[in-house]
């Protein structure tokens, strides 16, 4: 039997008597870009939260590979091969930008303290394959000559493609990615739908984003589906193209005077 990758059952939480996730249910199948999307406060980030367990479930169950999750530490869903990025970006600010991505590769490394301490062919071989792989993600995101510089010197949108390295680096088959373009101009939002685009057909990995530039969005997602939450609930799901067409969607975006010139002029 073939489960999706990752399913929410009736997903619900409450933070205060404050409903900020009521009932969602969504399904994401292997190797599928989705799109999750809708104004501040609508729940997004608190659904990352929730997969990852940094905020568990009043209700439901999450499904990864058909195996229920709810309530694994974020270290086990980690391993498990669940990784994200965060809208606010949490860097080692005065580590070197290498060691940040060889940071996150470390969590997967299988030596012992003994192995480390009397410095075994085991701990060098896994120590080499770290380092070639950091290597390899610091090229692939534009790093590879900056890999000795601290992480908090690096200009904003690099510090974005260094933790878009990090969350690569434990290999993961799912990605969370939590407004990877914020802050970024026109030409720095183009760069990086090429550089996650890339990632997503070379590496095959499952990503699921959220993002305020609908650019972005429709872009990326253009051959899957976005969902809509709006105060805590999915409003509306469907290609790109149905979802910026949707009156729904316009209004809780826009407001009821957009919705109206949106008819008047189809």
């Amino acid at each position: 039997m073939t489960f999706p990758i990752l399913e929410l059952k009736n997903i619900s939480v409450s933070f205060g008597g404050v409903r900020a996730v009521q009932g969602i249910s969504l399904r994401i199948e292997k190797g599928e870009f989705i799109g999750l999307i809708g104004p501040n406060g609508a729940g997004k980030t608190t659904i990352f939260n929730l997969i990852t367990n940094s905020v568990q479930p009043t209700s439901g169950q999450i499904l990864f590979n058909g195996k229920n999750i709810t309530g694994l530490s974020p270290d086990r869903i980690n391993h498990l091969g669940i990784s994200r990025t965060f809208q606010n970006i949490r860097l080692f600010q005065n580590m070197t930008v290498f060691d940040n991505v060889a940071m996150g590769m470390y969590s997967r490394t299988m030596y012992s303290l003994v192995d480390a301490f009397l410095r075994t062919s085991r701990a060098r071989k896994a120590d080499q394959d770290v380092k070639r792989r950091t290597e390899e993600l610091l090229e692939l995101v534009g790093l590879q000559n900056l890999s000795r510089e601290k992480a908090g010197s690096l200009p904003y949108g690099k510090q974005r493609r260094l933790e878009l390295a990090r969350a690569l680096a434990s290999e993961p088959t799912l990605l969370l990615l939590d407004e990877p373009a914020a802050g970024m101009n026109e030409e720095e939002c183009a760069d990086l739908v090429r550089l996650i685009r890339g990632i997503h057909q070379s590496y095959g990995q499952t990503i699921l984003l959220i993002e305020h530039h609908m650019n972005v969005v429709m872009e990326l997602c253009a051959d899957y589906r976005i969902y809509v939450l709006h105060l805590g609930q999915i409003l509306a799901s469907g290609t790109p193209e149905e979802i910026q067409r949707n009156p729904e969607v316009i209004r809780a975006y826009l407001g009821e005077r957009s919705v109206r010139n949106a008819t008047a002029s189809a």
